[in-house]
């Protein structure tokens, strides 16, 4: 354990890497004989798994809404485990109350605590997790892999879609994926063309891409 320990927010829109960052974070713990532990919820390849687009994934707590993470590491701890880390992806979906208690496991028990996830949901509101990440993390870094909007400026935004095109109502929380025009799923765009509500699909039939 650190005298140290940082809350540390990795960020950046859908499509930018977290998972993929996250499950190498945790390999380069690991390779070093490093033990920790990996929370995740909502992932897209189901319960208790942190997966990503890449096609890599490793087993890992489901963040319910009655688990308390500090309660839970801290007697993982007094039970003799050795916990040097902490993974925690989608991070977006803890609530704030999770998101305290990752801080109480940084202060009160000297562990790391790393989180990804996405600041703002398909409306371009702050998710209540990411909110309260941005307030108490010690650091807050935006990831440096870019993803891209269909005309190729840098995605800044997520958008929620049905059968290609953009909707902006709806729960906040809504699993989905980025590799799907029938059904609902999620595509990033730049600013302006989430402001305009003009998807890949939606730019095809206006011509404005072949």
């Amino acid at each position: 354990m650190s005298c140290m320990a940082e809350l540390i927010y990795y960020c950046g829109t859908m499509d930018a890497g977290k998972s993929t960052l996250a499950l190498q974070t945790a390999h380069n713990h690991e390779s070093r004989g490093r033990t920790g532990i990996i929370f995740t919820c909502n992932d897209r390849a189901g319960a208790g798994v942190l997966s990503s687009r890449l096609g890599l994934q490793k087993a890992a707590v489901e963040v319910s809404v009655d688990l308390n993470l500090h309660s839970h590491v801290r007697e993982l701890v007094s039970n003799g485990l050795r916990v040097e880390f902490v993974i925690c992806d989608e991070a977006q979906f803890y609530s704030s109350e999770h998101i305290e208690q990752l801080a109480l496991i940084v202060d009160g028990l000297g562990i790391d605590v790393y989180a990804f996830g996405i600041l703002a949901d398909f409306r371009t509101k702050l998710f209540p997790g990411s909110a309260r990440l941005v307030e108490l993390a010690d650091r807050v870094n935006t990831l440096q892999v870019e993803a891209l909007c269909w005309c190729g400026a840098r995605a800044t935004h997520n958008a929620r879609t049905f059968g290609g095109t953009m909707v902006t109502v709806g729960e906040q929380v809504f699993v989905g994926d980025t590799d799907s025009d029938t059904v609902v799923g999620y595509e990033v765009l730049c600013r302006r063309h989430h402001m305009r509500e003009i998807t890949h699909s939606v730019a095809k039939e206006m011509k404005e891409i072949k």
